[in-house]
């Protein structure tokens, strides 16, 4: 069965300029806020204890920061954990504390307080670990962005390329950047995302900018908007459903997966949104304002072949 029954015929250059001045508002934010405010690294990349516990009535986190603080637990940071029942108590390394002990001394101190209080998860990880997984998390980033920057450029002419690093590097600041706005916690399922994120984004782009590609080679007088117009018009179809469904899916995760995958679900629905954006209006308006041409894609056939008869 047929979607969209109807052909789609959207002039969505028209609206080209006001899109690039939102993603650049949009990107100096991101930049802006990850420069002032950083990102609220979790437990993985800082080291440190969390300690989850649960409570059979709303639990007062002014209460509780305060007796933490009376008992030498001034630097614990606590906030609830999906409901009000739940509290997440973080606690950065003490070199000369056992990890054990540490725990079971903050539980004791937090039953004083509420004696229907419950232990439900320890976690502890060394700050020496916890700047490793920073710096490899960092570092698979890069790798991850240096490989899509090979492959794309092996995959399109120099404009193409252009365009589609552009909107693949616009989805992961502004990405980052609400995570620094809303200060959510950023650990390695978020960064497992972010990736995700990459390919996601990419795969769109992709799409849209094969079927500029294909359109500039065979259609004739039109005009370079006029032609990825028809080229969006004719793959929107596609990118809506496609995005559409994974949005079923990730809202799902978000509301009913669990506060684990919390992060990590937020994560992808921010990048599938602004991944979507980007694939429609990011990519190809770079395309304009670089002044694309049919004869950059005939040269761009012309230096294959000559590639191809090589020796």
């Amino acid at each position: 069965m047929q979607i969209f029954s109807k052909k789609i015929d959207i002039d969505f250059m028209a609206k080209r300029n006001l899109a690039m001045i939102i993603s650049v508002l949009l990107i100096i934010g991101s930049l802006f806020s990850l420069s002032t405010r950083g990102l609220n690294l979790g437990i993985d990349f800082t080291g440190g204890y969390l300690i989850e516990v649960g409570y059979k009535e709303s639990a007062d986190l002014n209460a509780i920061r305060d007796i933490l603080k009376s008992n030498d637990f001034a630097d614990a940071k606590v906030q609830h954990f999906g409901t009000s029942l739940d509290v997440l108590v973080r606690l950065a390394p003490r070199p000369d504390s056992n990890q054990a002990t540490l725990s079971d001394s903050i539980f004791k101190v937090l039953k004083t307080q509420s004696a229907d209080a419950t232990m439900r998860r320890v976690e502890f990880v060394g700050p020496q670990v916890g700047e490793e997984l920073r710096e490899q998390g960092g570092l698979a980033m890069l790798i991850a962005l240096f490989g899509i920057l090979i492959y794309v450029s092996l995959r399109f002419q120099f404009k193409s390329a252009v365009s589609a690093i552009f909107a693949l590097i616009h989805d992961v600041i502004i990405t980052l950047g609400v995570f620094s706005l809303i200060q959510m916690s950023f650990d390695l399922s978020v960064l497992a995302a972010i990736l995700a994120v990459i390919g996601y984004s990419l795969n769109d782009t992709v799409v849209v900018l094969d079927r500029i590609r294909e359109s500039f080679k065979g259609i004739r007088k039109k005009t370079p908007i006029e032609i990825i117009n028809i080229s969006i018009n004719s793959t929107i179809s596609r990118t809506v459903i496609t995005s559409l469904t994974t949005m079923l899916v990730l809202i799902a995760l978000f509301y009913f997966g669990g506060e684990v995958i919390h992060g990590f679900a937020f994560a992808l629905i921010i990048g599938v949104l602004i991944g979507t954006y980007s694939s429609i209006y990011i990519a190809s308006s770079t395309l304009i304002a670089m002044k694309i041409t049919k004869q950059d894609f005939l040269e761009s056939v012309k230096e294959k072949k000559e590639l191809d008869e090589m020796p």
